[in-house]
């Protein structure tokens, strides 16, 4: 389902709506939609003060002229070196990442995928899913297949589940990561939810603040685990926004709470257009050594980061071998 019909069916803010709450966005409005869309659930927006320059949810979504300086990576995790076929990305042994759509229903400012050039495909054709079906089947070492994207949850339930299926065919397991029960969190519904639970599928979800929880989101959240999906989320750590020890503790006790166990704490990448939303590691570091006094257990995750060299995920650690 296309961002057009979201607009249609009332599901997202329209542009003009988004530039009364801030006037002084027109501007460069256009130019960063451009470069990247700019989406905003009505979910989201209901939880969200548009209007304050300095909300954690706002900055999320809303453009920003910064986002119009070229001062990043085209490649900030590495991938293109790691993808042997379209579509498909191999860093690891184990597990392999199946891009299944460029489409989101929220577009995050910081994201490090935004960097695809306007006007290439928003969805890989079929012969593009088969050569990648293809590869995975004869990829020796491969345990998980990670769903991705974009998110995958845009597309269509019928096509959603024939990947999965298709992945599940070929042994191996199957992890999906997704925003929408965040950002959109009518995309789950009791069947979706049994329908994963069946298939053993593990989710991954994305959450970068406590105000993002509100009771809809926590009731779609609730809707996975409830069936028996196994829920993690993944945090970015980002200036302005989540960038105190407080609100992390915050929003990694409150997800434990919600049977949702904190995975990764990323560092964020270098990319163009999110300089603003750039921690200094010194900082970052000791941002989670302070979160650390206070939580453990299932409540805290790994603070990671992901070279653009495309070796993986590493821990953030101080001193002068910490390659960032």
């Amino acid at each position: 389902m296309g961002a057009d019909v979201y607009h249609r069916s009332g599901k997202m803010v329209r542009r003009d709506a988004l530039l009364d709450a801030r006037p002084d966005l027109a501007p460069v409005y256009d130019a960063v939609d451009a470069l990247f869309p700019v989406r905003v659930t009505s979910s989201w927006a209901s939880r969200a003060v548009l209007d304050d320059h300095a909300d954690p949810l706002a900055l999320q979504v809303l453009p920003h002229p910064a986002e119009l300086d070229d001062d990043g990576l085209d490649d900030p995790v590495g991938e293109k070196a790691h993808s042997p076929v379209p579509w498909l990305v191999r860093k690891y042994r184990d597990r392999a990442l199946l891009l299944v759509t460029k489409r989101c229903h929220l577009y995050c400012r910081y994201c490090f995928r935004r960097t695809h050039a306007p006007g290439e495909a928003l969805d890989p054709t079929d012969a593009e899913l088969d050569a990648a079906f293809a590869y995975l089947a004869g990829a020796e070492g491969l345990r998980e297949v990670i769903l991705s994207g974009g998110d995958p949850l845009i597309l269509p339930r019928r096509r959603l589940l024939g990947l999965i299926d298709r992945v599940a065919a070929l042994g191996l397991r199957v992890r999906v990561h997704t925003r929408a029960p965040v950002s959109f969190p009518e995309a789950v519904d009791p069947d979706l939810a049994r329908e994963l639970a069946g298939r053993g599928v593990f989710v991954v979800v994305h959450c970068n603040h406590p105000r993002e929880l509100a009771d809809d989101v926590r009731a779609s959240l609730a809707t996975l685990v409830d069936a028996g999906v196994p829920v993690l989320c993944q945090t970015v750590l980002l200036a302005g926004v989540n960038d105190d020890p407080a609100v992390l503790t915050d929003l990694f006790e409150t997800l434990a709470r919600l049977r949702v166990r904190p995975y990764y704490l990323h560092h964020p990448d270098a990319v163009t257009g999110n300089a603003h939303f750039r921690v200094p590691v010194e900082r970052g570091l000791a941002i989670y050594a302070a979160v650390r006094e206070t939580l453990g257990g299932v409540a805290l995750p790994r603070y990671v980061w992901d070279p653009p060299d495309g070796g993986g995920k590493r821990d953030v650690a101080p001193g002068p071998d910490r390659a960032i």
